[in-house]
């Protein structure tokens, strides 16, 4: 397979899987209704970031060493599914706010500009999904004698997708007509956000396989 067949190869499948609703999805829905457009754009970068920490040591061969372990995905479980616990607990924990509350803190951010970013590379670091997904798609398109120069083409490029699919999410997510009608319902979207990230968790958590 050469470069472009495996680029094609790489956008198709990894924009699939980043536009199908997982951890990723629910928390840059929750972070850009709540907390607006910069905060959904941060942890969008924050999630672009995490992915990359997959992508290197899946181009050092320990992707594969990862998903065949029980330990180590079991302990990638216990870490990723506790954090999206952590968060929906969080999420559920929303009050509704009246409007004289929500002119006091209009601007002022609910995260910092680090912690939107943490949020997002947490959340995406500690998927314990990603080593068997990177095994398989890596497996597709990359051969023992793979020019390094090619291995970080299509790192970055993978990178370029996620970054570019959360950022439209985030801009549709955040229009002004969008957040206005969130306003008045905003807690109760954050519990049923908070519900949908802890339901995640627990099912990193139980799953066997």
């Amino acid at each position: 397979m050469d470069f472009f067949q495996g680029l094609i190869l790489i956008s198709t499948v990894h924009l699939l899987a980043a536009a199908s609703p997982g951890p990723d999805f629910v928390l840059i829905s929750q972070q850009s209704l709540k907390n607006g457009r910069k905060a959904g754009l941060l942890c969008s970068l924050g999630i672009t970031l995490g992915l990359s920490v997959h992508i290197i040591y899946s181009s050092l061969g320990l992707a594969a060493v990862i998903a065949s372990s029980e330990t180590l995905l079991w302990a990638i479980k216990i870490l990723g599914g506790g954090y999206l616990c952590y968060l929906g607990y969080k999420g559920i924990r929303a009050k509704a706010s009246n409007q004289a509350d929500d002119m006091q803190v209009a601007n002022i951010p609910t995260y910092s500009t680090s912690k939107s970013i943490g949020v997002g590379f947490l959340c995406n670091a500690l998927n314990p999904k990603a080593p068997v997904y990177f095994v398989a798609l890596f497996t597709l398109v990359i051969s023992p004698d793979l020019p390094l120069y090619q291995l970080a083409a299509y790192g970055l490029w993978m990178m370029m997708i996620q970054m570019t699919w959360f950022s439209t999410v985030v801009m549709l997510l955040s229009a002004p007509k969008v957040r206005a009608k969130f306003n008045a319902i905003g807690h109760w979207i954050d519990r049923i956000l908070g519900g949908a990230m802890i339901a995640l968790g627990l099912k990193v958590l139980l799953t066997r396989n």
